[in-house]
C-alpha cells in the first residue's frame, strides 16, 4: 500500500516507499493500457509525478527490470480481484460466475482499458525477454492456483481442481480480451454462466 504524507511532510523512508509505490502502479497501469513497446521510462516517470533519476534509482536495470516489478504487482492485483470474486459465495459455481461479473465490472469501469495485467506484455516480449517472460509466467501459475485451492476447499480432488482451474483461467483471459475489443461486459458474463455449468456438472 502507498505511504499516505499529509502536507507534503513525513520520513525519507516514506517518501522514498511512495515513489517507488507510484512509479510501479503507474508502470503496471500503462503497461496494461500501451502494452510494453508503447510505455517508455519518460512516460511512466510523468504519470507518477517523479523524475527520470528517481526511476532509474529504484530500478537501474530500466524499463526491463521495471516491467518485471509492474507485473508482479498487476499479479497481486488480479489475485485480489479474484479471490474477491470467488469468496463472495459457498457455492463454487456461483463464486466463479461472480467472479466473472466482478472483472466485468472492473473493466467497463476502466474504459475497456485495464484488463489482464499480463497479456499484452507477455505477447510483445515473447522469446526475447526472459525475465519479463518468467513474471508473466508466475502471475499466470498464481492465479490458477487461486482458483485451483477454491476448488479444493469445495471437495473436489486435486486433479480435478486443477484442470477446473485451467480450464476457468483460460476462459475469463479469453473473455476479458473480447469484452475489451467489443467493449462489453457481455463476454465474460457469459462465460461466467457457461463456466458455473461445467463446474456444476463436475460436482
Amino acid at each position: 500500500m502507498e505511504t499516505k504524507q499529509q502536507g507534503g511532510r513525513g520520513t525519507g523512508a516514506e517518501a522514498v516507499v511512495g515513489t517507488r509505490e507510484r512509479v510501479v502502479r503507474a508502470a503496471s497501469r500503462l503497461l496494461q493500457q500501451q502494452g510494453y513497446e508503447g510505455t517508455g521510462i519518460k512516460l511512466i516517470a510523468r504519470e507518477a509525478g517523479a523524475t527520470l533519476g528517481s526511476v532509474y534509482h529504484f530500478f537501474p536495470g530500466g524499463k526491463e527490470e521495471l516491467a518485471v516489478a509492474a507485473i508482479q504487482h498487476g499479479d497481486q492485483e488480479f489475485a485480489d480481484m479474484l479471490r474477491t470474486g470467488l469468496d463472495s459465495a459457498d457455492d463454487p459455481a456461483v463464486a466463479v460466475e461472480n467472479c466473472a461479473r466482478h472483472l466485468a465490472t472492473a473493466l467497463r469501469e476502466s474504459g475497456w482499458a485495464e484488463g489482464c495485467p499480463v497479456t499484452s506484455t507477455a505477447l510483445e516480449t515473447l522469446g526475447r525477454a526472459p525475465r519479463i517472460q518468467e513474471a508473466c509466467h508466475e502471475a499466470l501459475r498464481n492465479w490458477q492456483s487461486v482458483l485451483s485451492a477454491r476448488f479444493t476447499r469445495s471437495g473436489f480432488s486435486v486433479q480435478q481442481a486443477n484442470e477446473l482451474a485451467c480450464t476457468v483461467l483460460a476462459a475469463l483471459e479469453g473473455a476479458e480480451v473480447t469484452s475489451q475489443v467489443f467493449r462489453s461486459e457481455e463476454p465474460l458474463l457469459t462465460t461466467g454462466r457457461h463456466m458455473a455449468r461445467l463446474v456444476r456438472s463436475w460436482s
